[in-house]
Formats: structure tokens, C-alpha cells, sequence
């Protein structure tokens, strides 16, 4: 899925005019709006349901990295080491 962000560009003019308008086309459409100054891009708003979800997907991305660094460092516990120790922990408890 290609966005193509150049369709959603608004000068800080048009935004202070119709605050409004675009928070409502903001959280209907959930594309960002970009917004330029002089004619140089200078923020990007969107709503906020998108920005969590973007933030929640951020979070799973730094996880995995993590994850992966842990791997290529050799900071790994076999599977069959995990379960056994479970079972110990579960056995103990009962």
C-alpha cells in the first residue's frame, strides 16, 4: 500500500483558517496532512488513533530489534531448557 503524502499538502495558512475542517477530515480519512511553511514542509498531522497505532507498531519494531540482537549475541535458552524449567517451576507449586 503506497501512500502518496504530496496529495496531502496544506499551507499553515489554510490550517489556521480550517482547524476545524481538517481535524474532522483528519479522523475520517486517517491519511496524515502535511503542512508547509513558505513553501517548505514542516509538520505532518494526524489523527489520533493513527498515531497510537503507530506508536503501538513502533514498540512490537523495537521489541523484535532487541529481540533479534539478543539472537546474534548468542543470548538464546533452548526451547526444550524453558519448558523443562516450567514444568520444575509448576510441580514445585502444587
Amino acid at each position: 500500500m503506497e501512500m502518496r503524502y504530496s496529495t496531502q499538502v496544506k499551507p499553515i495558512s489554510y490550517l489556521k483558517a480550517n482547524a476545524a475542517e481538517v481535524l474532522a477530515t483528519l479522523a475520517e480519512d486517517r491519511s496524515p496532512l502535511v503542512i508547509t511553511q513558505n513553501g517548505e514542509a514542516k509538520a505532518v498531522l494526524q489523527d489520533v488513533a493513527s498515531y497510537e497505532e503507530t506508536q503501538e507498531t513502533l514498540a512490537l519494531l523495537k521489541l523484535l530489534a532487541l529481540g533479534s540482537q539478543e539472537v546474534a549475541a548468542g543470548n538464546v535458552t533452548p526451547f526444550a531448557d524453558v519448558v523443562t524449567r516450567l514444568r520444575k517451576k509448576r510441580q514445585r507449586a502444587e
